[in-house]
């Protein structure tokens, strides 16, 4: 008895574990969102806000660690319930990023609004778009242990790359047309530079998903490797 009350203590207290990663993840993809729609809106208020709204994700992010450590030394899980709280103690590290880059946007875009613009903004939002789907997708497949899912995640990441390098060579031919345009089209380099490192953290999170279910490390395309201890790189 004593130990069926003790899984279904685990099991609670991964399922709280699972929704604060959630709501961290919500937050993170609501400021990458905010940011771009005010870039394109032209808004320097909302930017400045994303700027200074950074407390709730640092606050969430502390938490997440603190349950993960408390669940491990209390309960010593073993196997999956193991690599559950191993991801989530990564995922949480990537969602913190998140939140970084959605402010790097916001800092490259109120550079960008106090110069002439260059093009419609157009590729860029495409760009988060694909962004917060693969990182809605890779939290859903986290929470649902979908490891089809996560493996969607990693297929979408190319669209991401193809599109960062079509807005470098038309902002290029841009400023080799005008030398005027260089320092705004950097700015907008950088967004597109900031939304693939969205990606490459939603990815992240994928791997890390194929990695608690089924304890293979997918990265750099080890998909038949032995299941190893997982480390940053």
């Amino acid at each position: 008895m004593p130990d069926q009350s003790a899984a279904r203590l685990l099991k609670d207290e991964l399922a709280q574990l699972k929704a604060r990663l959630l709501q961290m993840g919500g937050l993170a993809e609501e400021r990458v969102r905010a940011a771009m729609r005010a870039l394109v809106a032209g808004d320097e208020q909302a930017l400045e806000e994303v700027l200074t709204g950074d407390e709730p994700l640092n606050q969430l992010q502390v938490e997440i660690d603190n349950r993960a450590f408390t669940v491990l030394a209390l309960h010593q899980p073993l196997a999956v319930d193991l690599r559950v709280i191993v991801a989530a103690v990564k995922i949480n590290s990537d969602l913190e990023r998140v939140g970084d880059l959605a402010v790097n946007i916001a800092e490259a875009s109120l550079r960008y609004l106090a110069l002439p613009p260059v093009k419609p903004l157009v590729d860029l939002p495409r760009m988060a778009e694909i962004a917060q789907g693969m990182l809605r997708d890779a939290l859903d497949a986290f929470v649902r242990r979908d490891v089809a899912l996560a493996q969607a995640v990693l297929e979408r990441d190319d669209q991401l790359d193809d599109l960062k390098s079509q807005v470098f060579r038309e902002l290029l031919t841009y400023m080799l047309q005008n030398p005027a345009t260089i320092e705004a089209s950097l700015d907008l380099i950088l967004v597109s530079r900031h939304l693939e490192r969205i990606g490459d953290h939603a990815t992240n999170v994928a791997e890390d998903v194929i990695f608690m279910v089924s304890a293979r490390d997918v990265r750099h395309h080890i998909a038949d490797a032995a299941p190893p201890t997982r480390s940053d790189p």
